[in-house]
């Protein structure tokens, strides 16, 4: 009798794909930061939280509040009227006014912050032209509003700000039936019944996004707030971290902003749930405009003028002239160094963002599996989270494994290597991409949903393997969508600040840190040339945007 001897079989394990495995990668490393800024702050080396709740963290929060719903609020009014007049009537210069509406996304927050104090301040030529006028001699002779105050921040946010809600609302007017129009019209509503009984409700998704994006970045928003003196939790973390020297403390009032952002994008989701509008007609027919005359056409101009008037024209006139006045700032090495330096790290976190979309969006499909595809909406967290979280979360662990790295150098060669991480633009690098990842992402995701699934098939059936097909294949004709995303990122890594404050080398400045420290220091004739440059990197993002939108 023959004995079989049988052999155990060998265990199998699942075949992972370097696409698969390089999106989760990347999808951690993304996310990495925020769940940093939670263990530091859940586990510090010094807690801190009694003494927060007891002193400065029910005003940070009661000033956040209050900012936050201002913006919202007053940037809610300003473009949803304008949304409303540019789609609904034809007045003068109505053409020009539905671009130029835009413009003010050019201008950072603090920029306008600075041009604004500069202009009303007592030697600015507001004050100086009514003193010539009625002959007060002293500000004890007249009343002037408080210009570095929490009206003031409103009024400058929401002047940067308000664009947002005007694109998507004016975008959700125009997709708008007009048969819903006439037949208000037809039972006699007026034209602000049509309003607010018609048009407002059918918009309500697209302005509740807006204002969420609105109040979101003033959150996120330090140099306005710092300029203004008004402290909120993003000052908080600066004057807690930089000036206390608590880290574990900082980490946890940018726990508070994660956990306050987190609830804004929750309610801005559960506001929407219920709302659902179809068009139910089979012919879709846009409202059309009517021609508007006399003094409520000029009068309509001029609602559209004066947001374009304050949130442009005002403080990039302002910044123009002290540039030009100081045209010897231009010739100084450090502003070129400064500029060379965004250049570089604008365009290298551009770079990678963008790379690092593609390459996840890309494995994510072709994985299949269950675990990428959770983890890539949960990437545009990044986005959401204010610069100043981002710096908490990636700095003090990447300060912490840079020492360990270094100390272990030195023990095993007595070389001192110092830090590679902190003490380069690594991590300024690494804070641009987690900030703006969305963007890459999102961009990628869309164009990618638009080539036919046909077109890789036949590229893989004539021997293209997956890396081929995305070059040969996708990339021709999702190019245009990678070369905007690029100038997006690089243009939102230009206006950051709070991150960039937070996580630059030392002695290393970028135009917007630059702007930021001469004009702390008074001196707007410093700062005018680099924020000059930065308007026009911003000019650049909102000619292509309306290009977008036609």
């Amino acid at each position: 009798m023959s004995v079989t001897e049988s052999t155990p079989a060998k265990l199998r394990l699942p075949r992972v794909s370097p696409w698969s495995a390089g999106a989760v990668a990347i999808a951690v490393i993304v996310v990495a930061p925020i769940l940093s800024v939670l263990w530091i702050a859940l586990f510090p080396s010094q807690n801190i939280w009694p003494h927060l709740l007891a002193t400065t963290l029910p005003r940070y929060l009661v000033n956040t509040a209050i900012l936050m719903s201002g913006v919202g609020l007053l940037s809610a009014m300003v473009g949803t009227g304008a949304a409303w007049l540019v789609s609904r009537y034809d007045f003068p210069g109505r053409r020009w006014l539905e671009w130029l509406l835009l413009l003010p996304l050019a201008i950072p927050a603090y920029v306008g912050a600075y041009a604004l104090v500069d202009f009303l301040e007592y030697a600015g030529p507001v004050q100086t032209f009514l003193r010539g006028v009625f002959g007060w001699s002293s500000a004890q002779d007249y009343w002037f509003p408080q210009i570095r105050s929490m009206g003031a921040a409103i009024l400058v946010l929401s002047a940067s700000l308000f664009p947002y809600i005007y694109l998507l609302t004016r975008a959700a007017f125009r997709e708008q039936s007009g048969a819903s129009e006439e037949v208000a019209q037809s039972l006699g509503t007026g034209a602000f019944g049509r309003f607010w009984r018609v048009g407002l409700p059918l918009a309500r998704p697209a302005i509740a996004a807006g204002m969420a994006i609105v109040m979101m970045e003033s959150v996120n928003d330090f140099g306005t707030v710092d300029y203004f003196a008004v402290q909120t939790l993003t000052t908080g973390i600066f004057s807690t971290w930089l000036q206390a020297n608590n880290a574990g403390g900082a980490a946890q009032i940018a726990s508070v902003v994660l956990f306050l952002v987190i609830f804004l994008v929750v309610m801005e989701k559960v506001s929407r749930r219920k709302m659902r509008f179809f068009n139910l007609s089979t012919r879709h027919r846009p409202v059309a405009r009517k021609p508007v005359t006399g003094r409520a056409a000029w009068a309509a101009t001029l609602a559209c003028a004066i947001p374009f008037a304050v949130g442009f024209v005002l403080p990039a006139g302002v910044i123009f002239s002290h540039a030009l006045d100081n045209a010897k700032n231009w010739r100084d090495a450090e502003l070129w160094q400064a500029g060379l330096n965004t250049l570089t790290v604008g365009g290298l976190a551009a770079l990678i963002t963008v790379g690092a979309g593609v390459f996840l969006v890309y494995g994510v499909r072709l994985s299949g599996r269950r675990l990428p595809r959770l983890l890539l909406p949960v990437t545009t967290i990044g986005y959401a989270a204010p610069g100043a979280v981002l710096g908490v979360g990636i700095l003090i662990p990447l300060a912490a494994l840079d020492n360990t790295i270094a100390d272990a150098i030195w023990a095993a060669t007595g070389w001192d290597p110092g830090l590679f991480m902190t003490g380069t633009a690594f991590a300024l690098v690494l804070a641009y991409c987690v900030r703006f990842f969305a963007i890459g992402q999102g961009a990628a995701d869309a164009a990618m949903g638009r080539v036919s699934p046909n077109l890789a098939a036949a590229a893989r059936s004539l021997g293209r393997n997956q890396g081929q097909t995305l070059v040969e294949v996708y990339y021709p004709l999702m190019r245009a969508s990678v070369a905007s995303a690029l100038l997006l990122v690089f243009v939102d890594c230009v206006k950051e600040l709070p991150a960039t404050l937070l996580l630059r080398p030392f002695n290393y400045e970028t135009l917007a840190t630059r702007v930021h420290e001469q004009a702390s220091l008074e001196n707007l004739g410093g700062a005018a040339p680099a924020a000059m440059l930065v308007i026009a990197v911003g000019l650049l993002a909102v000619g292509l945007l309306a290009r977008a939108n036609r």
